[in-house]
């Protein structure tokens, strides 16, 4: 998604002048004629925040510059055919090579883009697959001076916390601007939060959460499909400690392998306390795919971190992901979003498949006593998971499940309805995109049985309903591949063909401004999956 860009400067370099002159020497010029990225500055800075100072000049700070796809309209209509079971070109997904050819910026627009940077005296990073991300890094002085901007320091008037910004949009030279769709991390305001229950239950042993047995027979996995051969990347901003997934393997005997660690920008710093989080993520995923691998991706917690760790993953082809992290999307620059969702159409045409937790705090995600919904599972090239409260017999079998109070749903103020998603559409929709688009187990009554920290516990979320999910990709993808067919992908347009085939319909419960219906809803979509039934569906 291309962001707008404004004309801010008077003077333009002659057309003669401007050819005889390097690139690079020309777009250092003071006089050169700039263009701002709309939508890369906080809104309401001096509403919702104080200004404390300026940043030292000196501050080191890395950015991830987006450049904007070649032929984007082309790339809407190549993902919206290859994930479409209706189409002729259904699972004919792209190359990482293929995409750089046909989409990406060409090594020249890349060169031009790094050479300015370079010219600032920003250190050049990482030029990631796609020719679509650059990443970079200087002093605050430098960043200023590259993008026109000033940076100052600010303490949130709600929390308390520091943070610094940009007090206006980003400029760049106009040869530069009309490739560049967003600078991330000119700001650190927005700190993701993990779909968690922030409360975890401690037991001396693993009762008081749901066993792998009573999450796979509620869903009716079958036994005879495990994962493996598949791979399941994991998004996180934090850490684990081996030592308690080897426990939570060992007692449910699930012979899972070790999950790898890929580092991104360095990683994600000491355990801190999302940790809970991340291992209720891996142990979900053993929980339900026990055979397949298991990567997470530990990035920094910010805006730049957020969109390398993403495009780490689309670099690494990994089909199938699960995503807790997340924030409102009004807490959110839209350049951002924009910069986030253009990694998100690369991997739908590639085939791969994102699973995001759509929070848990209802119909508020903002906790600003608004209707608003969490980004990324808002995205519409995302699958949004949604919470349900599961209740399963004593042989381990789906008895009933309604609509968690706490799961996250509503409609996007940033993205029109996909078409995928019009046969369902609401008036309460507003002709905006729906979320969640799906839901499973989140409700911390009865939760998932965890172990953590040295110790069992229960924990709840839609940070368990994501992975409940994409450990479902990872099954459906074993089977696949098994009848020579093509991984499921962006999972979405398939899912709403299905049109509830598949799907445990939840009619009852509600998340505060939505209710439970028939079909889709705001607040579980479709519902919840059963196994074998959905696989057999999405087959064919």
């Amino acid at each position: 998604m291309t962001s707008r860009l404004k004309l801010v400067g008077l003077v333009a370099v002659p057309a003669l002048l401007a050819a005889a002159v390097p690139s690079a020497y020309a777009a250092a010029q003071p006089h050169t004629t700039r263009a701002a990225i709309a939508g890369d500055v906080l809104t309401g800075l001096n509403h919702d925040a104080a200004r404390t100072g300026a940043v030292s000049a000196a501050k080191r700070i890395s950015v991830a510059i987006s450049l904007t796809p070649r032929n984007d309209r082309s790339l809407d209509t190549f993902v919206a055919d290859v994930s479409n079971p209706r189409s002729s070109s259904y699972g004919h997904y792209l190359t990482k090579a293929q995409f750089a050819a046909r989409f990406g910026r060409t090594d020249a627009e890349v060169k031009q883009v790094k050479d300015f940077l370079r010219a600032q005296g920003l250190t050049v990073g990482k030029v990631h697959s796609g020719n679509l991300l650059v990443d970079a890094s200087g002093t605050a002085a430098q960043l200023e001076k590259a993008f026109g901007t000033k940076l100052s320091t600010w303490k949130d008037a709600k929390s308390g916390r520091a943070f610094y910004a940009n007090e206006t949009a980003p400029t760049l030279p106009t040869g530069i601007a009309g490739l560049v769709s967003d600078v991330t991390g000119l700001n650190n305001r927005a700190q993701l939060h993990h779909q968690g229950s922030a409360k975890v239950n401690p037991h001396n042993g693993p009762g008081g959460g749901y066993t792998p047995a009573q999450i796979k027979g509620g869903y009716n996995v079958s036994g005879t499909y495990t994962g493996s051969g598949q791979k399941i990347a994991l998004l996180e901003f934090d850490g684990f400690a081996q030592s308690n997934i080897t426990k939570y393997d060992t007692n449910y005997s699930l012979g899972s392998p070790t999950p790898t660690v890929s580092k991104v920008d360095g990683g994600s710093g000491a355990l801190g306390d999302g940790q809970v989080e991340v291992e209720l993520d891996i142990e979900v995923l053993h929980a339900i795919a026990p055979k397949a691998n298991v990567t997470v991706f530990e990035g920094p917690n910010s805006d730049a971190g957020e969109v390398d760790t993403y495009q780490a993953i689309v670099d690494s082809g990994v089909p199938t992901t699960s995503i807790s992290w997340g924030a409102s999307e009004s807490q959110r620059t839209t350049s951002n979003i924009n910069a986030v969702d253009a990694v998100f159409k690369a991997g739908a045409a590639e085939g791969l498949g994102f699973y995001a937790a759509s929070g848990d705090d209802g119909s508020d995600d903002a906790g600003d006593g608004t209707t608003t919904v969490d980004y990324p599972a808002s995205d519409p090239y995302v699958t949004g998971v949604g919470g349900t409260t599961l209740t399963v017999t004593s042989a381990n079998a789906w008895s009933k499940e309604t609509a968690w109070s706490g799961g996250g749903g509503g409609k996007s103020s940033v993205f029109k309805i996909p078409s995928w998603q019009t046969a369902v559409q609401k008036s309460a929709g507003g002709g905006y995109r729906q979320v969640p688009d799906v839901s499973a187990l989140a409700n911390p009554s009865p939760g998932v049985s965890i172990y953590s920290q040295g110790s069992w516990g229960t924990v709840g979320g839609t940070s368990a309903a994501a992975p409940e999910w994409a450990a479902f990709g990872a099954l459906y993808n074993q089977q696949a591949a098994a009848a020579g067919k093509a991984n499921l992908g962006f999972a979405n347009p398939a899912l709403y063909t299905a049109s509830g085939t598949g799907f445990h319909d939840i009619t009852s419960g509600s998340n505060g401004a939505y209710s439970a219906a028939s079909g889709w809803d705001f607040t579980t979509g479709w519902g919840s999956y059963n196994a074998a039934t959905l696989a057999t569906k999405l087959l064919g």
